[in-house]
């Protein structure tokens, strides 16, 4: 999983979709899901926000809708990209998470963040705190979800492990704990060339760990967008900041921007959408570009 690839021995990836809950309405989210799974994708998975990132309006709630999807799915692993551990209970998520691997049949995966969307915060009335009291509160909840997982909570999850990624790309503290105790990674938004750094760094910190490298899932999520001229809109104002992720325009350039995160040794590529969610967007995806890795 560390290791890059030249194109003669490129590994193929595994395909996800990525639902953000905000101005979106359930049925359209259900419709979205069953797409998704019947299309073959490996992985779907919600957020974690009480507000919108883009603009005001309609933003579902996070484990509610985990567990909706695992009832609407019967393939696919679910997840949450992630859960806020500086709101979250980890008693709560604990059995949340144990209760959803029932619901899903086994296929749930648990994703831990230590949260940055401070306007979120203080319109709920929670302390935003300083990064490293947010990291402190990552480091205990993977710690105690973990415990809880293994050892506490009943019934037990239908997986021996129940995955725990841990999501972000900060060096002297997430990327340190993941290495020591995730299953999966997730960095959203990062161009090839700086997850391809991170990945670097983790894979130094696992060696140092004691771990094996394919202990540790890579994931990397993108944007989509096959009409180039529509990133602007699709996007909104940060485009700019944040077009280096989004795959976009022709079959061949997207492929060739995939294999590059693959070559930097990504085992997962997630496709973050953006509103409105469109069912032909990821079919077209799974016929153009998914069967080029088969």
């Amino acid at each position: 999983m560390a290791e890059t690839s030249t194109d003669s021995t490129r590994r193929a990836p595994s395909f996800g979709v990525h639902t953000p809950l905000q101005h979106v309405s359930v049925a359209e989210l259900r419709n979205l899901w069953h797409a998704a799974d019947a299309l073959g994708y490996a992985w779907i998975s919600v957020w974690d926000h009480f507000v919108p990132v883009l603009g005001e309006g309609d933003n579902h709630e996070a484990v509610a809708m985990h567990a909706a999807l695992a009832t609407a799915t019967t393939r696919a692993r679910v997840g949450c990209l992630v859960y806020n551990a500086g709101y979250r209970s980890a008693v709560v998520l604990a059995k949340a998470a144990a209760t959803i691997d029932h619901l899903s049949g086994g296929r749930a995966v648990i994703g831990l963040g230590a949260g940055y969307l401070e306007r979120e915060y203080h319109q709920f009335g929670i302390p935003f705190g300083t990064p490293g009291q947010r990291s402190d509160l990552l480091d205990a909840s993977t710690r105690e979800i973990r415990r809880l997982l293994d050892e506490v909570v009943l019934p037990r999850p239908i997986q021996n492990t129940l995955p725990l990624w841990i999501g972000g790309g900060g060096e002297k503290r997430t990327l340190p704990l993941t290495a020591r105790l995730a299953d999966g990674w997730n960095i959203p938004m990062a161009s090839p060339e700086t997850w391809r750094a991170k990945n670097a760094v983790l894979s130094r910190l696992i060696e140092d760990s004691g771990r094996r490298q394919t202990d540790v899932e890579r994931t990397v999520s993108v944007g989509l967008c096959f009409d180039e001229k529509e990133i602007p809109e699709r996007f909104g104002t940060n485009w700019t900041n944040l077009a280096p992720a989004v795959l976009a325009g022709s079959r061949d350039k997207i492929v060739d921007h995939i294999g590059r995160y693959v070559d930097a040794g990504a085992d997962t590529i997630i496709l973050s959408l953006r509103p409105p969610y469109r069912t032909d967007e990821i079919d077209q995806f799974a016929r153009e570009i998914m069967s080029e890795f088969e």
